[in-house]
């Protein structure tokens, strides 16, 4: 696995929204929830949202084993992984000048079914934590009913890219003087209270692991 930086911002290169250090792809792929999946399915190019969770160098995804997207992935092509978390609008005095804070992965690589029951129970448990910590060891773990509508699909990182921005504004020198409020508007993913389902067995306390959940 290698992991760089493209100079693909129009003519310009910006050195500092580049990293080039594995562990900052890992922190992100760590962070983040929700991936997008391109591949190309005939003659059509496709992109899906879906869950996943790291593994070492290896992204793990799952869906339903009625799933034509899966069902494609599952005969081993070539995919495009993305994952972008948005840490804050910039607000400069020119509007040409806004930008966002951000974080973000393009991983690449060729997928995998996951046969062996071994990593698809491997898979199972890792997904569940990655989402919720401690939701494993608390929950019903799946049947062999639910292992068998559900198709885990391995990619491991061949290449990735790692790109971000985390600084403040960049206005102009002859627009600094301009009466125009400018600064960061920081994001991040916030968790709220948790809201129970009632509908079993009323009043079960709030799990430990749910008191302080935030990514």
């Amino acid at each position: 696995m290698k992991t760089k930086g493209h100079r693909t911002e129009g003519s310009r290169y910006y050195p500092k929204r580049y990293d080039f250090d594995p562990a900052m792809r890992n922190a992100i792929l760590d962070e983040g929830l929700v991936c997008h999946v391109a591949f190309q399915r005939e003659e059509q190019p496709i992109i899906i949202p879906t869950g996943y969770c790291r593994v070492d160098n290896t992204l793990y995804l799952h869906g339903s084993v009625g799933s034509h997207f899966f069902m494609e992935m599952a005969k081993g092509i070539p995919v495009c992984v993305s994952v972008t978390l948005l840490d804050g609008l910039v607000l400069a005095r020119s509007v040409f000048n806004h930008s966002m804070n951000y974080r973000s992965v393009v991983a690449f690589g060729v997928t995998r079914l996951v046969e062996s029951d071994e990593e698809r129970w491997m898979a199972a448990e890792r997904f569940t934590e990655h989402v919720v910590p401690g939701r494993w060891a608390d929950a019903r773990k799946p049947s062999a009913s639910d292992m068998k509508k559900t198709m885990f699909i391995a990619v491991d990182i061949q290449d990735a890219s790692v790109k971000f921005r985390a600084h403040g504004v960049g206005d102009d020198p002859e627009d600094m003087q301009l009466d125009v409020w400018a600064g960061v508007i920081p994001l991040r993913l916030n968790a709220q209270l948790p809201e129970a389902d009632e509908s079993g067995i009323p009043n079960i306390p709030l799990p430990e692991y749910l008191t302080d959940y935030h990514r």
